[in-house]
C-alpha cells in the first residue's frame, strides 16, 4: 500500500508578499491583474477570498467585489527561489517528489524509515519545517493514492492536514463532489450534472458503457476515481510537455492584421522561455519540438486552439496557424492571443537550432 503526501502551499505568492511586508497581512491583496480593464488575478490571500475574489478572475470584477483590493505585480524570481527551498525540504524525506507547480507537489514516502514510517508524522514535520524555516504555511493531504491525497490537502486549508487512512478511503470518496476530481472542469461538471451525477456514488451506479460514450477516455478515469482507484505512481522524473506564451489585450482587436502585429513580441518571449527551460537542465538539457500552436480567446470568452505537428520549429508557421484560428472568430473581437510549442521525445540540445527567440506559456487548452 502506497503512502502518498500532497503538499499545497497556502496562497503561496500572496503569503510570500505578506511575509516580506507585514503591513499587508490583514489587507485583501491579489497578485497579478495590474490592468483593471483586462487583467486577471493570479492568486489572492484569504482576506480577499472572503469577498469572493478568486484566482483566474477578471481584475475588474474582483475590484467590484472588493473595492479595497490591493493589487501587486508579483515577483516571480522570489517565488521561484522560495519554491526551491521548499523542494529542498522535501528532499530530506524522500527522493520521490513530483512537483505540480511552484507551490504544490506529491511525495511518495512508502519506503521512508523516518518517524517509524508514519506518513502522517512526516507530513506534519514537513509543514513544521516550512513554517519555522520559511515563515510560510502549507496544507497536506495523506492517502494511499495521488488523487485522494490531492483532494484531502484542500479539506482543512489553510495550514491544516487531512489524513485518509485506507479503511476510510471508500467512505471519503463515495460522498466526494465530482468537481473535486482533478480534470473535472466547468464544462465537464455541467455535463455530469445534466446526467444527474453530482457525487462519486452517483457515478458508481451509472452504467460504465454510457460513461465512455459520454466522456470518451475520461469516462474510464471518472469511473476509477469514483471507486477510489488511482494507480499512478509519483513521477520523480516528470518532464514538461509544452511551453507557451500568451497576452491578454487591453482592448479587443478586430482584424487579422492587428493580430499579426503581436506575433514578433510573443515569439521573443517564447524563445526566452525555451532558453530558460534548456538552462535548467544545463548543457545536457533535451528539448525537441513535436508541435506548434496558436490560441485565441474571443470577447465572449470562448476560445480556440489550432495546433499542428511540427518536428522543427518554424516561426513563420505561427502566422499560418494564426490565420486558421482567426477564421473561427466569426466577427468576434479578440481579447487574448497565445503561442505554444509541444515538447517531444528528448534529444540533446546541441542538435537543436532556434531561428528566432522563443516563447513562454504553460497553460493552454
Amino acid at each position: 500500500m502506497r503512502k502518498i503526501i500532497h503538499i499545497d502551499m497556502d496562497c503561496f505568492y500572496a503569503a510570500v508578499e505578506m511575509r516580506d511586508n507585514p503591513a499587508l497581512t490583514h489587507l485583501p491583496i491579489a497578485i497579478g491583474g495590474s490592468s483593471q480593464h483586462r487583467g486577471v488575478i493570479s492568486t489572492c490571500n484569504y482576506p480577499a477570498r472572503k469577498f469572493g475574489v478568486r484566482s483566474a478572475m477578471a481584475t475588474a470584477y474582483a475590484m467590484r467585489l472588493c473595492p479595497d483590493l490591493v493589487l501587486l505585480r508579483g515577483r516571480m524570481d522570489v517565488y521561484v527561489r522560495e519554491s526551491q527551498k521548499i523542494r529542498q525540504i522535501f528532499s530530506d524525506y524522500t527522493p520521490l517528489i513530483e512537483p505540480l507547480s511552484l507551490d504544490e507537489a506529491y511525495l511518495d514516502v512508502t519506503d521512508s524509515p523516518l518517524f517509524g514510517g508514519s506518513a502522517t508524522l512526516i507530513a506534519e514535520d514537513i509543514r513544521k519545517r516550512i513554517r519555522e524555516e520559511l515563515n510560510l504555511t502549507a496544507s497536506a493531504g495523506v492517502a494511499s493514492c495521488k488523487f485522494v491525497a490531492k483532494v484531502a490537502s484542500d479539506e482543512n486549508k489553510p495550514n491544516g492536514i487531512c489524513v485518509i487512512t485506507p479503511d476510510k478511503l471508500d467512505a471519503f470518496v463515495r460522498v466526494m463532489p465530482l468537481e473535486k476530481i482533478p480534470g473535472v472542469g466547468r464544462v465537464t461538471l455541467q455535463k455530469l450534472q445534466r446526467l444527474g451525477l453530482k457525487i462519486c456514488n452517483d457515478v458508481r451506479s451509472y452504467p460504465y458503457e454510457r460513461l465512455q460514450q459520454e466522456f470518451g477516455k475520461f469516462g474510464a478515469v471518472l469511473w476509477n476515481r469514483a471507486h477510489g482507484v488511482d494507480d499512478r505512481e509519483v513521477n520523480a522524473t516528470r518532464e514538461r510537455k509544452s511551453i507557451g506564451v500568451e497576452r491578454t489585450l487591453s482592448e479587443d482587436i478586430l482584424s487579422l492584421d492587428e493580430c499579426r502585429q503581436f506575433l514578433p513580441h510573443l515569439l521573443d518571449k517564447l524563445e526566452e522561455r525555451l532558453a530558460q527551460h534548456k538552462e535548467k537542465g544545463g548543457n545536457r538539457r533535451k528539448c525537441s519540438i513535436r508541435s506548434q500552436g496558436v490560441k485565441l480567446k474571443f470577447n465572449d470568452f470562448q476560445q480556440t486552439t489550432v495546433e499542428h505537428k511540427q518536428h522543427q520549429l518554424a516561426p513563420e508557421y505561427f502566422y499560418t496557424l494564426l490565420e486558421q484560428a482567426y477564421e473561427r472568430s466569426k466577427g468576434r473581437g479578440i481579447r487574448l492571443l497565445g503561442l505554444h510549442v509541444g515538447l517531444a521525445e528528448d534529444v540533446p540540445v546541441e542538435q537543436l537550432t532556434f531561428p528566432f527567440e522563443e516563447p513562454d506559456r504553460k497553460n493552454y487548452d
